[in-house]
């Protein structure tokens, strides 16, 4: 029986932080250039105001319909996919316009993917699976199988867990 893999969409297979990016070099009056925000953490950047007004826009109908594939992605599932059941664990319960739209990208981008592998939920806690890749440190911490923490901006001086910086490593590291 393959062991099973469970993986988050957002910051993981799907770019969610250039699409954020995008959008804010778009707004009015963005004070910080393109380097700038390639460099450092919402967080690290603005101020509440500014971040939450960001933020508010992953709320908007049509956000998660066109976000870039993360670099690697689609060929990693596909090489995972012949040792190990994978499954893709997404946090939609916070973002309800998000359901139909991430479930169309993952129905387009990652065709190899049955939609009985998707998993929208809210708390990770209860994932029982052997792996779970996920860039969020808190959704690790909770977990009991094997936590890989997929590097991103916001979770950069997080040390806790088995980083993994880009697709190839993750390859690496289950394909070993």
């Amino acid at each position: 029986m393959k062991q099973t893999i469970c993986i988050d969409q957002d910051d993981v297979l799907a770019d969610t932080h250039t699409k954020l990016v995008q959008l804010y070099l778009k707004s009015e009056a963005p004070r910080y250039e393109l380097a700038d925000l390639q460099e450092k953490s919402f967080q690290e950047l603005f101020h509440e105001e500014e971040r939450n007004a960001v933020y508010r826009q992953i709320h908007e109908p049509g956000f998660f319909a066109d976000i870039p594939v993360m670099p690697g992605a689609q060929e990693a599932i596909v090489q995972l996919q012949d040792r190990y059941t994978v499954f893709v664990a997404t946090a939609a319960m916070e973002f309800p316009n998000s359901f139909r739209e991430k479930y169309n990208w993952l129905a387009e981008h990652l065709p190899s993917i049955h939609w009985r592998n998707y998993i929208f939920m809210g708390d990770k806690s209860i994932l029982g699976a052997d792996y779970l890749i996920d860039d969020m440190p808190y959704n690790l911490q909770t977990f009991t199988g094997k936590g890989l923490l997929f590097d991103a901006l916001h979770n950069r001086d997080e040390t806790a867990f088995t980083r993994v910086r880009n697709w190839t490593e993750v390859l690496d590291l289950l394909l070993d």
